[in-house]
């Protein structure tokens, strides 16, 4: 396994780009911590993505902040995933079958407990249907 000097030398040289301009660094900064936010709320929300958020502030913080870009990268709970997004391996059968589960048990939760309007069970029943084919259509990780 590499050591982390090798893996920062890594990602400072194929993937940060500092911005010189210092008014558009704190707006990335901001966007990219604000897209951290909105990731962190998807892991408890069904309808709203989590990884995209996760690897839109990674953009935002390769391009104003090499601090924030590594610790979101390497962070112990979510990093792993955005790295394997990122790298094109998928997710673990594991994360697969958590998050399928996950979304089935608060989508129906809410179209039969919450949710009076046939309209929008039906609808919530399509979005789980398509972000489950979704999920399905990633790769599985082989480990």
């Amino acid at each position: 396994m590499t050591d982390n000097a090798e893996i920062k030398h890594t990602l400072t040289d194929t993937e940060i780009k500092i911005t010189r301009n210092r008014l558009l660094r704190w707006i990335l900064l901001i966007t990219g911590t604000f897209l951290v936010g909105l990731g962190i709320l998807g892991i408890f929300l069904p309808l709203l993505p989590t990884t995209i958020f996760f690897i839109l502030a990674a953009a935002c913080y390769a391009r104003s902040s090499e601090k924030f870009y590594i610790r979101l990268m390497h962070n112990r709970y979510f990093g792993k995933y955005i790295r394997n997004y990122k790298m094109g391996n998928g997710m673990t059968l594991f994360s697969k079958v958590m998050t399928i589960s996950l979304l089935w048990a608060t989508i129906l939760f809410s179209a039969f407990f919450t949710v009076e309007n046939i309209y929008v069970r039906v609808l919530l029943i399509l979005i789980a249907v398509s972000v489950t084919i979704h999920l399905l259509w990633i790769k599985t990780a082989k480990y």
